[in-house]
């Protein structure tokens, strides 16, 4: 049995889907999913106290410290020895999302043994696969792995089947709203499997700076507030501070759940927006409700 550290939330929910949730000792603060891994030590910890600051302020505090060369992240080196992992999670994709500089590089060279480093750098949900294998085949879960894979990819058939012939909806998905952001890596992907369009996203690519100009140009007839990392409370909250061009359906998500972690609810977040395009064509089919228009009031 492996002794796995994970600095990755979307790699933990991969691990635990696919049976391997014993085998992580220790975790990043962002990996809640399931809730079983609560219970683990934490790893590493932001160097920011984000959750007190606005958008605005997050973004200048993320660009400056990038600009200066300092992290993002702290890495307890002490608690990562003493938990003497053989294998462990990371990325290389964002340097906002998980450790994957020099923090962690110093590290991992640290340790009295050196453990297998799996470096999780999907950009496109075919990608996603892969990375999902790895896991599989790290964890010797590999049969695992390509079930995961195909039940998912079912799903997501459903869910093009059912839509197929609909028109697609004019969609603007905001990754940030202060600044504004388009959607990028596999969101966009996401976006036109469930039947909608956004002009502005930028598949298997990094999310931009947009502006409003820019968003009104593609006419959207729906919204999507989903700043990365943020639940539904925070997009909700960010969602109430927009105006929307033309008239357009503002609709806040749990974008942290179902599009900013690239691992086993990708499906779950594309059946989300398909309903959310197309109810008329698409019921969602799960019992929690990770949405709410803005145009309703808060329940």
């Amino acid at each position: 049995m492996s002794r796995i550290v994970s600095f990755l939330p979307a790699a933990t929910e991969i691990a635990y889907a696919i049976g391997a949730g014993d085998e992580i000792v220790g975790r990043s603060h962002e990996c809640d999913y399931p809730s079983e891994v609560l219970k683990l030590p934490v790893v590493s910890r932001p160097a920011l106290e984000i959750s007190k600051m606005t958008q605005t302020e997050i973004d200048g505090a993320v660009a400056s410290r990038l600009a200066s060369g300092e992290s993002l992240y702290q890495v307890d080196e002490i608690l990562l020895r003493d938990l003497s992992p053989d294998v462990v999670f990371t990325q290389d994709l964002c340097q906002v999302c998980a450790p994957s500089g020099t923090e962690l590089t110093r590290a991992l060279r640290e340790l009295p043994s050196k453990p297998q480093v799996l470096w999780l750098t999907p950009r496109t949900i075919a990608e996603v696969e892969q990375n999902i294998l790895d896991i599989g085949r790290a964890t010797e879960r590999l049969l695992e792995a390509e079930t995961l894979i195909a039940d998912n990819r079912a799903r997501i058939d459903n869910v093009t089947r059912a839509v197929a012939k609909a028109p697609a909806r004019r969609v603007a998905f905001l990754e940030w709203t202060d600044p504004l952001f388009c959607p990028g890596h596999w969101v966009p992907e996401m976006i036109d499997l469930a039947g909608g369009h956004d002009p502005l996203g930028e598949l298997g690519g990094d999310s931009r700076r947009i502006t409003w100009d820019a968003v009104a140009t593609g006419s959207p007839e729906i919204v999507v507030v989903a700043p990365c990392g943020f639940g539904l409370e925070q997009s909700i909250e960010a969602a109430r501070s927009i105006t929307p061009p033309g008239g357009a359906k503002v609709i806040a998500v749990d974008a942290n759940a179902y599009f900013a972690r690239p691992g086993p609810r990708v499906a779950e977040g594309i059946e989300l927006l398909a309903h959310l395009f197309h109810p008329e064509l698409f019921e969602w089919p799960h019992r929690m409700r990770p949405w709410m228009e803005i145009s309703q009031p808060l329940e």
